[in-house]
């Protein structure tokens, strides 16, 4: 018995060390695979991408790793983003998977629960952004990406989320 538990332990732990890995590697080559396929891959939001693989793949510790380290080592490795905005990407990926786990585990119907807690954590990410704008923090206009490109890969992380938690 404590072999069997140890093997899925050790699964587990890989796969959750192998998605970081490809987490961050995809971060750090979002730029360049931008340039060489010559489509804005950063529009897909591609650190949210990652995070929904982790919500999928691994366990709530690990998504909540992700969500808070990816930012960072991007504005590390990158300069990109700028240390505010840094902040405001890992507090939104946070709230997305506090918001991810207390929705499905509360609301009867998965798929509404998942798209709910990514609306509400972009709309908290707009809300601080908007606060720090207004302060002089950020110097940027408050949408980037275009609100239909928001909605497209927003219905569509939730579709994937959905077909994995299916209730």
């Amino acid at each position: 018995m404590k072999t069997l538990s140890g093997s899925i332990i050790k699964k587990t732990t890989i796969i959750s060390i192998l998605t970081d890995i490809s987490a961050l590697a995809f971060i750090y080559l979002v730029p360049t695979i931008s340039h060489v396929i010559n489509l804005p891959v950063y529009l897909i939001e591609p650190m949210r991408l990652m995070l929904v693989l982790a919500l999928v793949h691994t366990n709530k510790q690990n998504a909540y790793l992700l969500a808070l380290t990816m930012p960072l080592f991007s504005m590390i490795i990158s300069g990109h983003p700028v240390f505010p905005k840094m902040m405001l990407i890992a507090i939104e990926l946070s709230v997305n998977v506090f918001l991810f786990y207390l929705l499905t585990n509360k609301m009867k119907y998965m798929f509404p629960a998942i798209l709910l807690s990514i609306l509400f954590s972009k709309m908290i990410y707009y809300l601080l952004k908007f606060i720090l704008i207004q302060f002089a923090v950020l110097n940027t206009g408050l949408i980037a990406t275009p609100i239909l490109v928001q909605l497209i890969t927003t219905v569509l992380f939730s579709l994937y989320l959905f077909r994995f938690y299916k209730k």
